[in-house]
């Protein structure tokens, strides 16, 4: 039985995508908490809801991976990472406590409280970065929103990925200017990203998980790895 939604609580429901086996559909129900106020992380953007679908889909590959969800605000994708089972945590600005807070109440609505909700300000190599576990899978929706922050969204992911060779940076944007582009930083930071079309993993659709997105969006999905192997950081 489902529980009694509480006021600015938003759920989302997503679905098996594949013809369910006989007797058995696999679908998850996630509530995320809305809060009035000013500051962009409080709210479900479209970003979010199209990269817990690409979670989503890759569900079957991320039990026992450790994921860091920077810039959570709600905290979507990284709360639908935890429920497929993998070991999350989530982080925001340390600068914006109200954020965070967002982040815990995420957590609590979803019986997630043992997952850990950390400050980590982009461009900023603080001990709760250097401190933290290794990374398999670092997620991000809408960081690329106000061009000011690219570059210390940039050193944040290298350090990170520089520190995991291996880890993956899954990220969603929305095109919301022509002049809109990150290539020339990912070149400096020796970085590549690959372009995932939304229709892989059914992020076309209309109402995407219940919510509002229509089936044609501006909302794109990338994957930025390191160019080349170049020695990690400790």
């Amino acid at each position: 039985m489902r529980s009694a939604r509480r006021p600015g609580e938003k759920r989302f429901v997503f679905a098996e995508e594949e013809p369910p086996r006989v007797g058995r559909v696999e679908w998850l129900e996630v509530a995320v908490p809305e809060v009035p106020d000013p500051q962009y992380g409080m709210y479900v953007w479209p970003c979010a809801v199209v990269l817990a679908q690409y979670v989503w889909y890759s569900r079957n590959t991320l039990r026992g991976k450790t994921i860091l969800e920077i810039g959570a605000g709600a905290g979507l994708p990284g709360i639908v990472a935890a429920k497929c089972g993998a070991n999350v945590t989530l982080s925001d600005s340390a600068e914006i406590p109200n954020c965070l807070d967002n982040c815990r109440l995420s957590c609590q609505i979803n019986n997630l409280e043992d997952v850990p909700v950390i400050g980590l300000t982009w461009g900023q190599i603080s001990p709760d970065l250097v401190l933290l576990p290794q990374i398999d899978i670092i997620l991000g929706s809408d960081v690329f929103y106000d061009t000011e922050d690219f570059e210390n969204i940039l050193t944040t992911v290298f350090y990170l990925i520089r520190k995991n060779p291996h880890a993956l940076f899954w990220t969603t944007y929305q095109e919301r200017c022509a002049d809109w582009s990150i290539e020339s930083l990912l070149y400096k930071w020796n970085l590549k990203c690959v372009h995932i079309p939304l229709e892989t993993f059914k992020a076309d659709e209309e109402f995407l998980a219940g919510s509002n997105l229509p089936g044609s969006h501006s909302v794109h999905m990338m994957i930025i790895t390191l160019e080349t192997n170049i020695p990690s950081v400790t």
